[in-house]
């Protein structure tokens, strides 16, 4: 594929990576650069750093690194053509009319999005027809207004296995494209043959937040089982980071979302007016849309059924979250499964009672171990603040002091106990942490050694080929001097030796060698090493000096090398002084 550099120069002018970043990320300014916490991993330190001087990111803790075009291929979870076609167009930028890269994975996008919007506008028609009468009877014995209806694009597959198929195919749609949106499958017996993945089930549409109908959930209408039936991941959906009903509460103008169990919890909740309403996709929270609620909204209140498998998937849940910076809220009822049936049986009021009595997490964790024990008697008491100790190892001195001083009036013991049991607690998870945390480091390990294997057993010589990179892609004018004295051959790493290569081709021929420029020459690992290596020229002066020191530490240390690799024993001493001389 092959983009102008004149039209990625001025993708990278209208699309700045900081404004691009920032409407994903929350980033503070320290000085030159951003910091914020990373989208791509779960962390409650920021790592994940912003370069603007370089129109470049990295993030310290997952080695995620790139320029803006590679932020939007891993946070859109799109192609780089379609990266590079998401920044043209909210930019305002035409795509170039060339020939000569590849739009076929574009297009088979459109194309699925478009199979998706027709089978929902099918589904969605069926519920007039004859057959379709009892999957609207439902809808409307949930409670549901045709407004409702209307405004989630519910809809009814028929009882047959290729009622939608016949239609899709009136409109022009392969057999092999009804396949690839998942609307289709392949007969075993015949694989020329395929019939509807949706049959006799009530139809939830899965909206993202553009608008685009990307999958859908099936639910039958009677035991039979799988209860529920949804789309698998396919080019336009990945189960496991989207949210069903984010295109609508990511418009309510509430800072809090409230995350639900399943559709038609959401969709009651909508119908009450709870517009901040969404589910995850899928039979369990996953760590990236726990990422993606913490995006939009810094406080979560979790919803989660009452009964046993609601608070199993709740414990989860709250595990999950623990990993991100989003302030979580638990809310608690006793009188239904689901807020779906809350709001039938007992109306708007009590919801809204049960949202402002909500706990946060401590008090959720309090309030759940205190059901575990008879606090009545003194084992009973015992264990319990031996849990409390725990729970209360995981909060601030101010949060300590509270709790400590509300459960000892409680139970009549001693504050100064609770908050010195906590304190041994913090301790010892303190301890665990950094355990877990090196033991992760050292597992992950740094992304330049893991390209660069050659980078440990000749360190100095690999730290002073990416100063002497980082200074070079900094201030392109000192290339000049610089191949005067060294190039990429005499560079002791091979890796470091082909990026700088790569950087000193385009420079030599008067083009940039910034990250947006080397997509088409290196792989998106080899990228985010770069934007490392980038980052080293904000901890130096960026002088001509210092590439003279990096380039005799370069040469100082190949000669070590060809010393080392070659086998002394085999020549004269007369001729190892001649080699030695000569390098």
């Amino acid at each position: 594929m092959a983009l102008s550099d004149d039209f990625l120069q001025e993708l990278r002018s209208r699309a700045d990576i900081e404004s691009t970043i920032s409407s994903y990320v929350n980033l503070k300014r320290a000085g030159r650069i951003s910091k914020g916490l990373c989208p791509f991993h779960g962390e409650k330190t920021p790592s994940f750093t912003v370069y603007p001087d370089t129109q470049s990111y990295y993030c310290f803790g997952c080695g995620n690194g790139g320029d803006v075009i590679t932020f939007i291929k891993n946070i859109e979870n799109l192609d780089y053509i379609d990266a590079v076609r998401f920044l043209a167009d909210k930019a305002g930028m035409n795509m170039p009319d060339d020939n000569s890269y590849d739009n076929t994975s574009n297009k088979r996008r459109l194309r699925m999005l478009e199979a998706n919007r027709e089978a929902a506008r099918f589904f969605h028609s069926c519920l007039g027809t004859k057959e379709g009468a009892v999957g609207y009877r439902y809808f409307k014995n949930r409670g549901l207004t045709d407004e409702t209806i209307r405004n989630f694009g519910l809809g009814f597959a028929p009882d047959s296995f290729n009622a939608l198929t016949n239609h899709m195919m009136k409109k022009g749609f392969t057999k092999e494209e009804l396949v690839s949106a998942n609307l289709a499958r392949r007969s075993t017996k015949n694989e020329s043959h395929i019939y509807d993945n949706f049959r006799n089930r009530v139809i939830f549409p899965i909206i993202d937040v553009k608008g685009n109908v990307i999958a859908f959930g099936g639910r039958v209408l009677d035991d039979s089982k799988p209860k529920y039936l949804n789309t698998s991941d396919t080019l336009v959906y990945k189960k496991s980071h989207g949210l069903y009903a984010l295109n609508f509460a990511k418009k309510s103008g509430k800072d809090a979302l409230i995350l639900c169990e399943g559709y038609m919890d959401v969709i009651a909740m909508h119908q009450a007016g709870f517009n901040n309403a969404v589910a995850a996709l899928g039979t369990a929270l996953t760590s990236e849309q726990a990422q993606l609620l913490s995006r939009y909204a810094s406080e979560i209140m979790i919803a989660y059924d009452s009964d046993g498998p609601g608070q199993v998937a709740l414990s989860r849940a709250l595990g999950i979250f623990k990993k991100t910076a989003a302030k979580v809220k638990v809310l608690r009822w006793s009188e239904g499964k689901d807020l779906d049936e809350v709001i039938k049986n007992y109306g708007v009021e009590k919801v809204k009672s049960i949202i402002h009595g909500a706990a946060n997490e401590i008090e959720f964790a309090l309030l759940h171990e205190k059901e575990n024990y008879d606090v009545t008697t003194d084992d009973g008491k015992r264990r319990y603040l031996y849990e409390v100790a725990k729970i209360l190892s995981n909060v601030g001195e101010i949060e300590l002091e509270i709790y400590a001083s509300r459960i000892a009036e409680e139970l009549s013991f001693s504050k100064n106990v609770i908050i010195s049991e906590a304190k041994k607690h913090m301790k010892k998870e303190s301890a665990i942490r950094q355990k877990k945390e090196f033991t992760e480091v050292q597992r992950t390990g740094d992304i330049l050694d893991k390209l660069n294997p050659q980078r440990q057993k000749f360190f100095k010589a690999a730290k002073a080929e990416e100063m002497l990179i980082a200074i070079v892609m900094a201030n392109p004018t000192f290339l000049k001097q610089v191949e005067k004295k060294i190039s990429s051959v005499d560079f002791v790493t091979d890796f470091n030796g082909r990026i700088f290569k790569a950087v000193s081709d385009r420079l030599r021929e008067g083009l940039s060698a910034e990250i947006s420029f080397l997509h088409g020459q290196l792989t998106e690992d080899e990228l985010s090493a770069v934007a490392k290596i980038q980052t080293v020229s904000y901890t130096l002066k960026n002088t001509m000096e210092e590439c003279n020191d990096c380039i005799n530490v370069i040469i100082s240390e190949k000669n070590k090398k060809i010393i080392t690799d070659t086998n002394v024993e085999s020549i004269s001493d007369d001729d190892f002084l001649k080699f030695f001389n000569n390098n």
